[in-house]
């Protein structure tokens, strides 16, 4: 949900403003979670140059998927994005915030936990997303660009979003697929599969190969519900 940096504003170890300290440890955390979701059952590494990548077939049951689908229907707003100058144009779905409390909510969680191995308290809080057609959300990526202004509330807020992790709640008549582009990797959506990818590379800095895009729905409607991880406790 973050624009693309333009090519006047590249990324530099300057821009980042957060150090090798903070990359190494970001590094250090990776390792661990690479090693706590090869262990999970249906997890595969998918063969992407530049980015890691995985997928976890059969994530959610699908009567779990269509109460969230539910959810994201009764309370859905136009989809904001993290941006110096948001632009509408550039993500046109709709957005459900899923906080604690129902228990589908509660299972997609439990669920994360034991995917990523990652404390609760790095993850930011559940959105779920809808898509008619046309609608679509153009290449991006999940990474907080640190030369952008908006970087110094994010610092203040858990800093950094090291892991995407995106479930597909249903299967549109056509349309909709997932493109990591640099990877040259299309996912088709398939109700209950999850999609997990690192933003950071090796050393821990943000990925610019994690570019990803939303494609456009040209039949049907599209549910998907997304969590992102930060490096540090969300919201502190």
């Amino acid at each position: 949900m973050v624009a693309v940096p333009s090519a006047a504003s590249p990324l530099s170890a300057t821009d980042r403003r957060d150090g090798p300290v903070e990359a190494l440890a970001r590094a250090e955390s990776a390792a661990q979670v690479r090693e706590q979701i090869l262990c999970y059952p249906g997890a595969v590494r998918i063969p992407a140059p530049g980015i890691e990548l995985y997928i976890v077939r059969d994530f959610l049951p699908l009567d779990v998927c269509a109460t969230l689908i539910a959810l994201i229907d009764a309370d859905r707003v136009p989809s904001p994005v993290v941006a110096d100058d948001p632009r509408p144009a550039y993500r046109t779905s709709e957005t459900c915030y899923l906080y604690a409390g129902p228990d589908a909510v509660t299972a997609v969680e439990t669920r994360l936990d034991a995917l990523t191995g990652l404390e609760p308290r790095y993850g930011e809080a559940l959105q779920g997303q809808r898509y008619a057609v046309g609608q679509e959300f153009k290449p991006h990526h999940d990474f907080f660009d640190t030369g952008q202004l908006y970087w110094q509330d994010q610092v203040a807020v858990g800093g950094q979003r090291t892991w995407s992790a995106m479930t597909f709640l249903n299967e549109p008549e056509a349309g909709g697929r997932t493109n990591f582009p640099t990877a040259d990797v299309i996912i088709a959506p398939k109700a209950g599969n999850l999609v997990i990818w690192n933003n950071m590379d090796a050393y821990g800095a943000p990925n610019p190969g994690s570019v990803h895009q939303g494609m456009p729905v040209e039949q049907g409607v599209k549910y998907v519900l997304t969590k992102w991880y930060r490096e540090r406790p969300w919201g502190q």
